[in-house]
């Protein structure tokens, strides 16, 4: 029985030792036995809005219920012969093992998921990539890239428009486009011009040559007086800080509520 004793508490505080190490992570963390949730880390309370996971259990249910049955992730209906969810994922690339979230107050979040399998536990992480979603599905390879700029290929974004849509519609944002005319000729400048425009917008905003002379900076918004946000930035300093030679003018572009992607892209090149 004293034998017994000492492994019981050996591994409470086994336990204890991993509950307070995930408590100081900001990635969500699950841990499972038999497919039974034994532990979650305090991100992962918080994110759902519990205490414990017996509440957690009580209002959610089976993990694999929390995620977004969208075609850009990975969900239940993707799951084959009632495979656990994380064996199923593990069948995935490791780029396309994504799911998506949502909060009780109905946000939703995208996670790339790493798994950890070690003796009778399976240890599910949950990095958050929300902001970097868009370019996870945007890029594929150079051969999307405009040689003679180095921003996207206009034909390359017609493609995965819808794609662009889906994200927006999935995160409740509206999309915005500013249309860049310029004078542009010469090769050289032309590379100045869009290195330029890279280092003032954000990692997820979308730089596309869209014709010979002119740039569509597409990206998303809360709302349609923050899209306005990024306008009044390079209004100020979109040139300001080198290519004296080029001259250019802006237009803004907002989607409007309930407006498909093609209907947007129409009045861009209308």
């Amino acid at each position: 029985m004293s034998g017994t004793k000492g492994l019981l508490l050996s591994e409470d505080t086994s336990l204890a030792i991993i509950k307070s190490i995930t408590d100081m992570q900001k990635d969500l963390i699950v841990i499972f036995k038999d497919n039974k949730i034994v532990l979650m880390n305090s991100a992962l309370k918080k994110f759902f809005g519990v205490s414990s996971v017996e509440q957690y259990e009580e209002e959610f249910g089976p993990f694999v219920h929390n995620f977004v049955p969208h075609p850009s992730y990975f969900h239940s209906q993707k799951i084959q012969n009632k495979a656990p969810w994380y064996d199923a994922i593990l069948e995935l690339e490791e780029l396309d093992r994504v799911v998506s979230m949502i909060t009780p107050s109905y946000e939703p979040y995208a996670f790339s998921v790493e798994i950890n399998k070690t003796q009778d536990y399976v240890i599910a992480l949950f990095s958050d990539i929300t902001q970097t979603l868009i370019k996870r599905i945007m890029i594929e390879n150079n051969a999307n890239i405009d040689a003679k700029s180095g921003a996207y290929a206009k034909a390359y974004f017609l493609q995965i428009a819808q794609s662009y849509q889906d994200v927006a519609l999935l995160n409740k944002k509206i999309i915005s486009a500013i249309l860049i005319k310029t004078n542009l000729g010469d090769a050289n400048l032309l590379k100045d011009f869009v290195a330029n425009l890279k280092s003032i917008i954000r990692q997820d905003d979308m730089l596309i040559r869209w014709d010979e002379d002119s740039f569509l900076l597409i990206y998303l918004a809360e709302t349609p007086q923050g899209a306005k946000v990024m306008m009044n930035k390079l209004n100020q300093i979109c040139i300001r800080e080198g290519i004296a030679e080029i001259t250019y003018t802006l237009s803004q572009i907002i989607q409007k509520e309930g407006e498909e992607i093609k209907s947007f892209i129409e009045r861009i090149d209308g």
